[in-house]
């Protein structure tokens, strides 16, 4: 006996050979899954599931679980044919000329879908310890179901699938596979809870924790059980008690028992920490009346004949929950103290909470943080909203074409380990591999898809298997970066080449600068010269930021040799610009005059660096000589307060060479940061021809505060520097300090 999973010799050829192997012609006459019944039988003869069960059973078990939901002909026909195409060559053609294309690529794409599924089953977890990634794969996995499936057909079909697997299992008394028992958990008991499909919902959830948990199971089964008789004897009667009632009101009330499902029992127990007795549900009734008018009306005659238990009211109708869902829920106790759940709803009410997008997906599957209400508000949710949608439509599907746009932005491939990868439409092996990891996407440079070396370029499908090539060093290539070759489709694998080729280039720029430096430095004789200690003296935070700068042209030679090359040290202890013999007569040559005094040394002071021609005074230091200081420079207001009497009068002069001396001033800049701004601000003094000798630069939040220290002989004609300065990009603030 052959398994249906493994392949399968030999393979029908042709219409042929099946018109052949069945005796003649497909009936035209007959319904459709008579039909596809026929054709498929002689091909599924003696065929098992991966599972055990018969290939055939299978088929017609998952058609009758489809038919039981509402499912078309068309969609039970298409669990047949979807079998049959494992066993044909060239399942297309056969099929389509027998039953049409639509049929064809129906069977085929869920045939696919469930080897693809086989595949990312096996050791998926065992190979994933973290548990936020098994969640992650998880979600992939469910999502993958939908994208690979566009059409929701297909979707159906193997939920039902899913659900006769897990039926035989229980009833051959054989634990499923673990694989695929946590794939029935994970992913498609929540996804019939998303698709609002319930009969399969909670069928499959008793089935799941029946095998997951067996004696709890039994446990709470027997408790059921003990109590069965009487708990349905008790339910008729409140159902006929209430019935009657309500239409003797003149309400149309229509009253039915409501399941419970022991797996929705346990998690209510666990979730609310409640005893089985506690379980105001165990006993519960639904009540359907025409109108909202009658809701209310229902309500208060409930609330009028039993005691209602306050905290247990819930007006889904008045506010609905997030979802659209609407109902009004209460909790009674009868003349014994028994607790009853009522639900009162209109028909379209119930409509729209069994089959459309109000259903409570979100909190059931919150698990046991999950009764205080989930919000389902992400673009995959709106999704899933419209696909719950389609299930009303799905007769009208039966003989459409297949439904596209839904997922077209997403695909999902595997690794060769069977993890899922969650990938933009029209992404490559590119995409794929900087998606594993970074360094891998640098080095990528092939992939095999399917076991089949493709170009780079290849655009990748829903559930193909990805394996890259990859050399052991080497960076990406610029072609990537072209959109007109379409190597990328992600964003993220974009920026991740394109900080590649940006981290390169500062790379050699840094080398350029570096070379710059270096040779400087040999021509002036300091090659002993700390390279972080230069880095620092012209306000760089380390060597590599002065070696970018100057490879980007931002800083030239000549402020580093100003800094190699100070001036001569003067005979004063402190900074001075000029010593010079103070006379009246017109051959005076210094550059500040003293007033009536000889032979003083005069220095200017360093908190201010007054320069010609500002308005100036001098303080006579106690053996320093006299200090020149601005008249507006707060620390001179303060000796005149202080000590007026060692305040004299100084003016400028102008020396014998008929030259006025340069001397240092410093200008305060603050600017926007960018790439470039010291450059531009460096242009504008080199254009004007004034000598830069010290620049300190700070960056905070995107601010850039510069000093530059610039030799003037004319602070009237560093005021139109300024101004030019003030024009350069970005630049807010000008000024000198």
């Amino acid at each position: 006996m052959k398994t249906l999973a493994l392949p399968l010799q030999p393979k029908r050829e042709s219409l042929a050979d099946v018109v052949t192997a069945t005796g003649g012609g497909v009936d035209e006459s007959g319904d459709m899954r008579v039909r596809a019944r026929a054709f498929a039988e002689p091909l599924l003869a003696g065929e098992t599931t991966l599972s055990g069960e018969n290939v055939l059973a299978h088929a017609d078990a998952t058609a009758n679980i489809l038919a039981g939901i509402g499912g078309s002909d068309a969609i039970q026909a298409a669990v047949y044919l979807s079998y049959a195409s494992a066993q044909l060559n060239r399942p297309d053609e056969v099929i389509g000329k027998a039953f049409g294309d639509g049929f064809a690529r129906l069977a085929i794409e869920a045939s696919k879908l469930e080897r693809v599924q086989q595949r990312s089953r096996i050791n998926r977890h065992e190979q994933l310890a973290d548990a936020e990634q098994v969640g992650q794969q998880t979600e992939f996995v469910r999502k993958m179901l939908l994208a690979f499936s566009r059409d929701l057909r297909v979707v159906l079909l193997r939920l039902a699938s899913r659900l006769q697997t897990l039926r035989w299992c229980a009833s051959a008394r054989k634990t499923p596979a673990p694989s695929l028992l946590r794939e029935s958990h994970e992913v498609f008991a929540p996804l019939a809870n998303r698709l609002g499909i319930w009969q399969i919902k909670w069928e499959m959830e008793d089935l799941i924790f029946r095998f997951q948990e067996p004696d709890t199971y039994k446990m709470v089964a027997s408790l059921l059980d003990e109590k069965r008789i009487e708990r349905e004897t008790a339910l008729e009667q409140r159902r006929a008690e209430i019935e009657a009632a309500l239409c003797a009101q003149g309400i149309a009330a229509s009253v039915s028992g409501r399941p419970k499902h022991i797996s929705s029992i346990v998690r209510k127990m666990r979730g609310k920490g409640l005893n089985f007795d506690q379980v105001f549900d165990v006993r519960a009734l639904r009540v359907l009346v025409p109108t909202v008018d009658d809701c209310y009306k229902a309500l208060g005659w409930v609330h009028q004949r039993f005691a209602a238990v306050p905290e247990e009211f819930d007006d889904y109708i008045a506010k609905p929950k997030i979802n659209g869902y609407q109902s009004l829920h209460t909790v009674v106790r009868d003349d014994d103290g028994r607790a009853w759940e009522i639900q009162i709803r209109t028909p379209k009410m119930h409509q729209h909470a069994e089959n459309g997008v109000a259903a409570h997906w979100a909190y059931k599957e919150a698990g046991t943080k999950g009764y205080a209400g989930v919000s389902a508000e992400s673009d995959y949710d709106a999704k899933i909203a419209v696909l719950r949608q389609l299930l009303a439509w799905e007769r009208d599907l039966s003989d459409a074409a297949p439904q596209h746009g839904l997922f077209d932005d997403r695909i999902y491939v595997l690794t060769p380990q069977a993890a899922i990868v969650e990938l933009p439409a029209g992404a490559t092996a590119v995409d794929f591999a900087y998606t594993l990891h970074t360094e891998l996407g640098h080095r990528c440079r092939g992939a095999r898809v399917d076991g089949a070396m493709v170009p780079l370029h290849t655009p990748l499908k829903n559930g193909q298997t990805v394996e890259v090539v990859a050399t052991k060093e080497g960076g990406p290539s610029r072609d990537w970066l072209n959109p007109e070759l379409r190597f990328l489709a992600s964003s993220r694998a974009k920026s991740k080449v394109r900080a590649w080729f940006n981290a390169q280039q500062t790379r050699e720029t840094i080398a350029r600068g570096r070379d710059m430096v270096d040779k400087l430095l040999q021509r002036e004789g300091r090659t002993a010269q700390s390279l972080e200690q230069l880095a620092g003296e012209l306000g760089f935070k380390t060597a590599d930021a002065l070696f970018e700068t100057v490879g980007k042209d931002e800083l030239s030679l000549r402020a580093i040799e100003t800094v190699l090359r100070p001036p001569e040290s003067p005979s004063a202890p402190e900074d001075q610009v000029l010593l010079r013999k103070a006379r009246t007569d017109a051959g005076a040559r210094g550059g500040v005059l003293v007033v009536g005094l000889d032979s003083l040394l005069t220095q200017p002071a360093r908190c201010c660096k007054p320069a010609p021609p500002d308005d100036i005074a001098g303080y006579v230091t106690r053996g320093r000589g006299v200090s020149v200081h601005r008249r507006d420079c707060n620390t001179f207001r303060e000796l005149l307060a202080r000590e007026p009497e060692r305040v004299i009068e100084v003016g400028w002069s102008t020396p014998a060479t008929g030259h006025s001396p340069a001397y240092p001033v410093d200008v305060v800049i603050e600017a926007l940061d960018r790439q470039g701004l010291l450059r531009d601000i460096s242009d504008v003094f080199a254009r004007e021809k004034m000598n830069v000798i010290g620049v300190q630069t700070q960056s905070v939040k995107g601010w850039a505060r510069m000093t530059f220290t610039v030799e003037v002989s004319d602070t009237q004609r560093l005021t139109h520097v300024l101004r030019q300065v003030q024009d350069v990009t970005g630049v807010r603030v000008a000024r000198r300090r």
